[in-house]
């Protein structure tokens, strides 16, 4: 794809510049208006081109939802023919089941109703437990979901070398795997038990952890209420260090203080959720999926 203009909003305006740039096509923001009622009032350059690519990241994803599904047909009315939408964190992935009789699968709703707007999506890490790939969600709209695991252990591989990535629990062996064959670290992964959004409980895996450098990946980190049980039983049984690097830092209310209160030496995420813990760009990630669309 070769997109006339990327449209972005005011609030990822560090990776909207860099990914311009990168692409070699100009950036137009969306300029947002909140009335007092909660209500929002966009405004888009008044002539788009044919091939537009749009920047929305999904972390507080209910407002920016709303924000797309006005932008999407207004973007359509004033020229743009094909929307692609790259969006590094993709939301409400993780409700993939209904755990109880009547339970909404968001996941399997949000992906058609951001399939029905768009031409083409393309993110980053997307949380996909119970299924295989996008498509199984996005019937008949183009997807790319990207990994940034190399990335991630690219910057490992380069602060503690030698590290031992130590996955959570067990659905992060995806993303440490990756990261550790990439760079040649050793991975494992723990077993977790969920009792509730504030309560689990994570148990180590059978490996000596003795005077050995942990640094603790993820996809998302949310709470954190999983990593800094990890943190603490790795702590426990003698790892020397422990870091902890993930793609998205949403890191709500006090996750990030009770990681470091926990022992964790470091934080380090990517810019996929623009955060103070951001050190690792995905720009050139999103770039070349952009170009091979």
């Amino acid at each position: 794809m070769q997109p006339g203009l990327l449209l972005a909003f005011d609030d990822e305006r560090a990776l909207a510049e860099a990914l311009a740039a990168a692409l070699g096509v100009p950036m137009a923001r969306v300029v947002r208006h909140h009335f007092p009622d909660g209500e929002t009032k966009l405004r888009l350059p008044p002539a788009l081109p044919a091939e537009l690519l749009l920047l929305r990241g999904l972390h507080h994803p209910n407002e920016k939802l709303v924000e797309l599904l006005i932008t999407a047909p207004a973007a359509r009315a004033l020229g743009a023919r094909r929307i692609v939408l790259v969006s590094p964190y993709l939301a409400y992935m993780r409700q993939d089941m209904a755990f109880t009789p009547g339970e909404a699968v968001s996941q399997r709703h949000i992906a058609a109703l951001l399939a029905s707007q768009f031409d083409g999506v393309i993110t980053v890490d997307p949380h996909l437990h119970r299924i295989h790939a996008l498509d199984e969600v996005m019937p008949g709209c183009p997807n790319r979901a990207l990994t940034a695991a190399p990335l991630l252990g690219e910057w490992v591989a380069r602060q503690v070398p030698g590290a031992l990535l130590l996955g959570p629990d067990e659905e992060s062996m995806q993303w440490v795997a990756a990261a550790g064959r990439a760079h040649g670290l050793d991975h494992a992964v723990c077993h977790k038990q969920r009792f509730g959004d504030h309560d689990v409980r994570v148990a180590l895996p059978a490996i000596s952890l003795a005077g050995r450098a942990v640094v603790l990946m993820d996809d998302v980190a949310s709470t954190g209420r999983t990593l800094q049980e990890a943190a603490t039983a790795a702590l426990g049984a003698g790892a020397a260090s422990v870091d902890v690097v993930v793609t998205h830092a949403l890191f709500v209310g006090d996750a990030l203080p009770r990681l470091r209160a926990a022992g964790v030496r470091h934080v380090w995420s990517s810019d996929a959720v623009p955060h103070e813990t951001s050190v690792v760009l995905i720009y050139p990630l999103l770039a070349g999926a952009v170009r091979a669309f």
